[in-house]
């Protein structure tokens, strides 16, 4: 995009299909779901957020926006907004910048999703914890104190919480809200 190279931001490709692969040196990824189609989109948009941040720039409803971020998006920005505001999200992003960029009438022109685990009790915490520690439900069972059917409920609130299918959902989820050490 023109405007993100204009403002020094360097664009390493374009791609126009899911199926190319995004270099391994982007510090952000800029996806436009308006040209995928679902749920090729949330797909994509998944794959991508486990090993770098995404910023989705799209046309779509608050609603499609608030589900780009429960699946791993760091920022959403809306094709109504100026061009800036896209600029200030890729910065915010790639600077690990927690704050939204806002649009001149004060309202968000970007939206991010603030680590998700503050939802949590504290013993769903411990839970994932130890999920992210590789522990199977037997394992953190014992640790706990308490049944492993209690640890499969605990589980299946953390991932509606969360949005998280698998282990290494839940995992990421761990390290992006600061339950686990990431070293």
């Amino acid at each position: 995009m023109q405007i993100l190279s204009e403002s020094g931001i360097k664009v390493l490709g374009a791609r126009t299909s899911p199926d190319e692969k995004v270099s391994w040196l982007a510090d952000a990824v800029l996806v436009d779901p308006d040209a995928l189609s679902p749920p090729d989109d949330m797909e994509y948009l998944l794959h991508l957020a486990r090993t770098t941040s995404v910023v989705v720039l799209t046309s779509r409803s608050p609603a499609e926006h608030e589900r780009y971020l429960r699946v791993g998006a760091s920022a959403v920005v809306s094709k109504r907004e100026p061009g800036q505001a896209l600029v200030n999200a890729v910065r915010a992003v790639t600077a690990g910048s927690a704050a939204a960029p806002h649009g001149a009438n004060g309202a968000p022109a970007a939206e991010r999703l603030e680590p998700p685990v503050q939802h949590l009790s504290e013993r769903e915490e411990q839970v994932l914890r130890q999920i992210s520690q590789g522990l199977t439900h037997g394992q953190i069972a014992t640790r706990l104190g308490i049944s492993q059917h209690t640890v499969d409920t605990y589980v299946k609130r953390i991932r509606a919480k969360l949005g998280a299918g698998n282990k290494a959902e839940l995992t990421r989820a761990a390290l992006l809200g600061n339950v686990v050490d990431a070293s």
